[in-house]
């Protein structure tokens, strides 16, 4: 596999295992993930869906990213936009459908499993630099363009404010919120770190080696 081909497929593993972190939250009625929590309040305002929501506040954002840092953009980002919504509302529905009355054990662990999910899966597409979501790059611009603060830092600030705007529109805000509020930064900082840039060198070391045989 090519160093292209590599990033390619973190991106889109990324995407997809965010759009199904995202609804193994909405199925633990836990709390949500903070953009989960802003894209609900307003499909709670509207009376519309989360998909729908989500996909028109990461277009907006989108048109923001274009035209301010456009470096941002790439295949997750697009991936992101159409596929995230789907992938979250589908994945609760197939939870729901076999869980029908979940324990409060099984909601946490689905809490838990969704906190470093969604971690993991934020890592991979903002390592392989083919794009990311139009959110994501809020906190990559205070961070590196701006150097506004550190990434967990810039993180934390714009999770906060989708918490606040989340509990003003009624979205379900609950210990999971919180939890991804505070320590989804830092645990992505983790997974890229141990798991993902160590990945992508690895693998450049390989094919530089390779061409110098």
């Amino acid at each position: 596999m090519t160093d292209k081909k590599l990033r390619i497929t973190m991106s889109l593993v990324g995407v997809i295992l965010t759009g199904i972190s995202v609804g193994i939250f909405q199925a633990a009625r836990l709390g949500t993930d903070p953009l989960t929590c802003f894209a609900t309040a307003l499909a709670n305002f509207f009376n519309s869906t989360y998909a729908i929501c989500f996909t028109i506040i990461t277009g907006i954002l989108l048109v923001a990213v274009f035209f301010v840092k456009r470096h941002y953009i790439g295949l997750a980002t697009i991936l992101s936009l159409c596929f995230i919504g789907i992938m979250a509302d589908t994945t609760r529905w197939l939870i729901e459908l076999v869980i029908t009355n979940p324990n409060m054990t099984s909601r946490i662990f689905l809490m838990a499993f969704a906190v470093l999910l969604l971690s993991f899966a934020s890592s991979l597409y903002f390592t392989a630099d083919m794009g990311v979501s139009s959110y994501d790059a809020m906190a990559l611009m205070a961070s590196k363009d701006y150097q506004l603060a550190a990434f967990r830092v810039c993180r934390v600030t714009t999770d906060l404010f989708c918490v606040i705007v989340g509990f003003m529109g009624g979205a379900d805000i609950g210990i999971g919120t919180v939890i991804t509020a505070f320590m989804m930064g830092p645990f992505v900082q983790w997974f890229n770190e141990h798991f993902s840039e160590p990945l992508l060198k690895s693998k450049q070391a390989i094919d530089t080696t390779c061409a110098a045989c």
